[in-house]
């Protein structure tokens, strides 16, 4: 019998996972930091604890211990109800509800350019219910201010959950390909993955380099945070120096902001990137930053937005997705000839049949498309929005599945920014406008997106021989509570606290400037997405093509992300050191120093964790160790 047949999750663990949604969704909103990061770490730091207690449990009272994929459950759970809590998601959803009506003014004029055509069920107008949430003093527990609110809740709820359920059937369309056919490392896995070995095992804390790299992640966040409190204890300067200074003279002095940082828990996760893509993360920085040297010296910086790093990017994006539905073109024809003839397919391993996968996203896009022409988008513009949505999430997935980045951004190249610049906004008129600004929650930078979460999910699953069909089932329970316990925390922590408006400010900004200045199609962002686009399967193609050749085309669009300019130095160090090791010692090497990256991670996540934690719960900002 199939060991992935015998080892099921326990109803248990599902509800346990459940009822820590609930803390751990209120957390995520007070916080931006862990939902930025692609290892989630207050869920790293609750999985250790669970590790440590499951070790005594297996000893003593062996009836209570969990499974390694029951504690891989648990972890999947808490990353995805952490991510929808967290910074572009829910902190970027809920703001925008009550803003536009707050913070219109005579100046602004919001009333006459767009008021008639913000769809009312989806927002919330009464400026008495408003009151109390932007001036704070308040409380979300009056009968009153619920009645106002829990209209738009429930349908932008239904809104996410079927958005969720889509990404389910996606993933589950995809698994086998990806995880059995083409084999992707997954590289952000591989903590939670070795710390969970059969449960958790002493072992696994005994190591001496585990225990020195934690010393030094934890080290360094330890005395930083210990300068916000006594000053005459000196801050180790780990992010201070920035070589861009040093060019003064042009061409040179377009490189603009570079900084040189040393973030302990980005040099653990760049070690277990392949090579050749660590290589190419900080090689196609530099590129990006040589775009804008040769645009200098050309003469070409007098182009408003040149070198188009946004466009360039979100074509790289689509090539991406193109390519690896391409890779496996003959996988998808099989499998859908499969669920349309009488012939049965085998899908018993999957999270769920390959007919329900289908009926999710069949059943969820048919939702979103009565969902956005209610709320006034044309039927024509949902179709190229949500295939231009659904494109970059995969893409997305993708990227996590293969380069398994410390974190990753994709800010500002979605369909809400592209398809203005592409069409231009007189075609798209002013109620399709609106749905895009009100789209920005689930467009502004990705990073706690939860497909690939429910796709790390589902290899974490494989690797510890469990069945993933309760993890669905686990996912979609956590997804719907995690959005009603993100609303519920985001109107609890602010009805106390006040509210300034958070990134409801950019939404409707872009907005304001859509309609205000109509702008026509911008073919110089065409031509530069075009070429983004085409630069990637130019790339994938020589990559195919010659042996030799080390750059990764997906590493290009993602060094071109703001966080880059953190995160590219240390994985550089990263790349480094696995490359000595490798040449010098070979694989040997390469696993007898796993433990050391490890321990990076964990000590920063553990440290800076606390740092974190108690300034939530003391309302003070003490440390941040990341950015």
């Amino acid at each position: 019998m199939n060991n992935k047949t015998t080892n099921r999750i326990r109803w248990r663990v599902i509800i346990l996972g459940l009822l820590l949604t609930i803390p751990y969704g209120y957390f995520s909103i007070q916080t931006p930091t862990p939902s930025t990061v692609s290892l989630v770490y207050p869920v790293v730091m609750i999985l250790t604890l669970l590790v440590l207690l499951n070790i005594a449990l297996k000893k003593w009272i062996n009836a209570l211990s969990f499974s390694q994929g029951e504690l891989l459950t648990l972890y999947t759970m808490l990353s995805i109800a952490i991510g929808i809590g967290g910074h572009d998601v829910m902190q970027v959803l809920a703001p925008i509800l009550g803003h536009a009506f707050w913070f219109a003014t005579p100046e602004n004029e919001w009333s006459s350019l767009f008021f008639g055509y913000l769809p009312r069920w989806l927002v919330v107008d009464n400026i008495k219910v408003l009151t109390g949430l932007y001036e704070g003093d308040s409380s979300i527990y009056k009968l009153e201010y619920i009645k106002v609110w829990l209209k738009p809740i429930f349908w932008w709820s239904m809104f996410l959950f079927a958005l969720f359920m889509i990404m389910m059937g996606i993933n589950t369309i995809i698994r086998k390909q990806w995880m059995e056919n083409e084999k992707l490392s997954y590289p952000i896995i591989q903590l939670p993955l070795a710390m969970t070995k059969d449960g958790g095992n002493l072992r696994f804390f005994k190591s001496k380099m585990l225990w020195i790299g934690i010393a030094i992640g934890g080290g360094i966040d330890l005395i930083n945070g210990l300068n916000a409190f006594i000053p005459a204890i000196p801050a180790l300067p780990i992010r201070s120096v920035e070589i861009g200074a040093y060019f003064t003279e042009k061409p040179m002095s377009a490189i603009g902001w570079t900084p040189v940082c040393f973030f302990p828990f980005v040099i653990g996760m760049s070690y277990f990137m392949p090579l050749d893509l660590a290589f190419s993360c900080w090689f196609f920085y530099l590129f990006w930053k040589f775009e804008f040297i040769l645009g200098e010296s050309l003469g070409l910086r007098s182009l408003p937005e040149f070198p188009y790093i946004k466009p360039q990017t979100s074509g790289a994006y689509l090539a991406i997705a193109v390519l690896a539905i391409w890779s496996g073109r003959k996988y998808i024809i099989n499998l859908f000839k499969g669920i349309f003839s009488k012939t049965s397919i085998d899908d018993s391993e999957e999270p769920m049949r390959y007919r329900m996968a289908l009926a999710c996203i069949v059943g969820g896009l048919v939702f979103l498309a009565i969902f956005c022409t209610r709320a006034g988008m044309s039927l024509w513009v949902f179709f190229i929005f949500f295939a231009f949505y659904f494109m970059l999430v995969f893409a997305l997935a993708r990227l996590r599945a293969e380069l398994g980045p410390p974190v990753h951004e994709l800010y500002n190249i979605g369909p809400d920014q592209m398809l203005p610049k592409i069409l231009g906004t007189r075609i798209l008129g002013t109620s399709n406008l609106i749905m895009f600004a009100m789209f920005w929650g689930i467009n502004r930078a990705h990073r706690c997106n939860p497909m690939p979460y429910q796709l790390e999910g589902f290899k974490l699953m494989d690797e510890a021989e469990t069945s993933p069909k309760r993890l669905s089932i686990a996912i979609m329970l956590v997804s719907l509570l995690g959005i009603w316990v993100a609303f519920w925390g985001f109107l609890h922590v602010y009805y106390q606290q006040g509210f300034g408006g958070g990134f409801a400010w950019e939404a409707y900004s872009n907005l304001e400037r859509w309609l205000f200045y109509m702008p026509d199609r911008d073919n110089s962002a065409i031509g530069f997405m075009s070429g983004g686009f085409i630069f990637v399967l130019i790339m994938s193609f020589l990559r195919r093509r010659l042996l030799w050749w080390s750059l990764h085309p997906v590493a290009y669009p993602f060094a071109s992300s703001w966080t880059m300019n953190w995160m590219w130095f240390p994985i550089f160090i990263s790349w480094i050191i696995k490359r000595i090791l490798l040449k010098q010692g070979g694989i040997s090497a390469y696993r007898k120093a796993i433990p050391l990256f490890f321990g990076l991670i964990l000590g920063e996540f553990f440290i800076g964790g606390i740092w974190n934690i108690y300034g939530v719960l003391w309302h003070r900002y003490i440390y941040t160790f990341w950015h």
